[in-house]
């Protein structure tokens, strides 16, 4: 009786022990992914062939003589300005799918750059497809562009569906501006962007019903509707299949939320099984906490720490809506999480020595990072701060850097007082040149210090970050 009852009292003693984030306690050896870049060299050269078939297959159905009759020329560029949106928006698909070995090779910010970026152009295909292709057959009947597009609604199968596809899609293309994205809260962009999906599955059926590449050639018709299934069940599988996979797995529930700092929150959370958590110091989960007014929507907070089995932590500043509500979160919430996702690794250097530089809330994966480096890099710290109260998780930064023999720099001070510039960073780090550098932090500073470092004449290819923002 007394033996049971000292065994009960030692474990409800660790349980709840609190949990040492220094390096006085740092986690066993783990699992984690090596970033494998050859995985995105491969997909871009499978999307190239792709874009050759899909141009191939376009000619190849075209008959000459159908061109040189009247609209024929509109409606060769209908087709092909078609082909290639439709087969562009599957692009897009794939980059923003999440893909894990994709984001590990890459980054979710450096994808989503990818993403905007050829976002545009692919719009303004699907416009000029809807423009020529009505122009084109009114030539071709005789009639006026207006009777031609009503026709078109009317009398062809599945255009009406893709008309309100178009529309989606222009939602989301609207929204996307930098000046709406700035104008609106993460949330109701996120959810305007869920529209996306709809917006390709209502604009898919009338390529292959209506379109003369696919008119009377089954095979063709087959492929085509194959790639648009293949797209499909990956975003199926990595979205939501493999993040309800893991979710059981580890059963993540919040264990306590604490306060480190004014406005900044410690979320600490508990879970099964994290020690097969592969996941490096830098990368980030985007969080989804089931509790009334935040189920519905997930962000992008980066861990802030290294996992230490059954606990894991990220550090979370008030500045919206839904990061405020967090320091609110009840022990025993469930979280629900996606992820871990970021190239912000150690495993991107390729120097002896590494420079972490951060500000604001940007210390978090710094934290993380620094730890996670290897015992053999040479690591520099340096973080810019108007307060020292603006410093997350300072004593753990020291500590850290203290146990990799580091130095450990701090620029407290308001802008006018202490302004960052070429000749201080060489004063605190006369090698610059030749490390690793790792920037995180508000967008305006690492642009600032990417300026700096590139008059500094520090290789661009030495110089890491990413960009949180949507």
């Amino acid at each position: 009786m007394s033996t049971r009852y000292v065994i009960f009292m030692a474990r409800a003693k660790q349980a709840t022990a609190p949990v040492i984030w220094g390096p006085e306690a740092r986690p066993r050896r783990r699992r984690f992914h090596r970033p494998q870049r050859r995985i995105a060299e491969n997909l871009s050269i499978l999307a190239g062939l792709g874009l050759g078939a899909v141009l191939a297959l376009t000619f190849t159905v075209e008959d000459r003589a159908a061109v040189h009759s009247p609209g024929g020329w509109w409606l060769l560029v209908a087709r092909l300005s078609g082909m290639v949106a439709a087969y562009g928006l599957l692009v897009m698909v794939v980059l923003i799918a999440r893909i894990p070995q994709l984001e590990r090779a890459v980054g979710q910010d450096q994808l989503v750059r990818w993403h905007r970026k050829i976002a545009p152009y692919l719009y303004y295909l699907m416009t000029a497809h809807i423009i020529t292709v009505v122009v084109g057959y009114a030539m071709l009947s005789k009639s006026g562009i207006v009777a031609q597009f009503f026709t078109f609604l009317w009398h062809y199968p599945d255009i009406l569906s893709s008309v309100v596809g178009f529309i989606l899609l222009t939602m989301a293309a609207v929204t996307s501006i930098r000046q709406a994205r700035h104008a609106m809260k993460y949330e109701t962009w996120w959810t305007v962007h869920l529209y996306t999906y709809i917006g390709l599955a209502l604009s898919f059926s009338h390529q292959i019903r209506t379109g003369v590449m696919f008119l009377g050639h089954p095979l063709y018709t087959q492929i085509w509707t194959g790639a648009w299934l293949a797209v499909g069940g990956i975003v199926i599988l990595v979205r939501f299949g493999l993040p309800l996979w893991r979710n059981l797995q580890w059963q993540l529930r919040i264990e306590n939320v604490t306060q480190v700092n004014p406005g900044v929150y410690a979320i600490t959370v508990k879970g099964r099984h994290l020690e097969r958590m592969a996941i490096s110091g830098g990368q980030f989960f985007q969080w989804r906490f089931m509790s009334p007014g935040l189920w519905w929507h997930s962000h992008p907070y980066s861990i802030s720490a290294l996992p230490r089995p059954p606990f894991m932590r990220l550090t979370v500043k008030g500045l919206g809506d839904q990061s405020t509500a967090l320091a609110k979160l009840r022990p025993g919430t469930r979280v629900f999480v996606e992820g871990p996702f970021g190239a912000f690794t150690h495993h991107k250097s390729s120097n002896q020595k590494c420079v972490l530089i951060g500000a604001g809330v940007g210390l978090t994966p710094i934290r993380s990072l620094l730890e996670d480096m290897p015992s053999a890099k040479q690591v520099e710290v340096i973080i810019r701060a108007t307060t020292v109260d603006d410093v997350v998780h300072r004593d753990e930064l020291q500590a850290f850097a203290a146990a990799h023999r580091g130095q450990y720099h701090e620029l407290i001070g308001s802008r006018e007082q202490i302004r960052m510039n070429g000749e201080m960073i060489l004063s605190l780090v006369p090698d610059i040149q030749s490390s690793d550098i790792y920037l995180c932090g508000p967008e305006g500073f690492m642009q600032e210090v990417r300026t700096i470092l590139a008059g500094l004449r520090v290789p661009h290819t030495s110089i890491h970050y990413e960009s949180f923002s949507f």
